[in-house]
């Protein structure tokens, strides 16, 4: 999803067809919330709706259909489902997805803790900003005296 194809020997003597790790340009562009949503939407191309997970088979649909990738063998998608699968349920759930996706990029993972505390930093703001509302509320009325 975030690699690019690479044609020929690049500069550090790449071969043809090695991946450009292109998660830290995404995450320098995006910022941490628009990385996770990138991530999130890549999740849904890949999903077998029923189940809202990725599976091997939806895995080999989807990566034809959204990304050109044809002929992608059953056991390449299901050892690529097992690589992120962390309950054993056989499919990737969205947290999943996106933990694989982070973990596979050797850039994001150089600035994984940086990475992670602006996520953290930037939950916790969503956060306060939706109990700000209820704390800005004013306070009921007192009860009526009774006479």
């Amino acid at each position: 999803m975030a690699a690019s194809p690479r044609g020929g020997a690049g500069a550090g003597g790449e071969e043809e067809g090695a991946y450009e790790d292109l998660m830290p340009v995404m995450a320098g562009r995006l910022g941490t919330a628009g990385l996770l949503a990138e991530l999130r939407a890549g999740f849904r191309l890949l999903a077998d709706p029923a189940r809202g997970a990725i599976t091997p088979e939806s895995l080999r649909r989807g990566a034809a259909a959204a990304l050109g990738v044809e002929g992608m063998a059953a056991e390449e998608a299901a050892a690529m489902v097992r690589e992120g699968d962390h309950d054993g349920d056989g499919a990737l759930s969205e947290a999943e997805f996106c933990v694989l996706m982070v973990r596979l990029s050797p850039g994001i993972m150089a600035d994984a803790e940086a990475w992670l505390e602006e996520a953290i930093a930037d939950e916790l703001l969503r956060e306060e900003a939706a109990a700000a509302p209820a704390a800005r509320s004013p306070p009921p009325p007192p009860p009526a005296a009774a006479s």
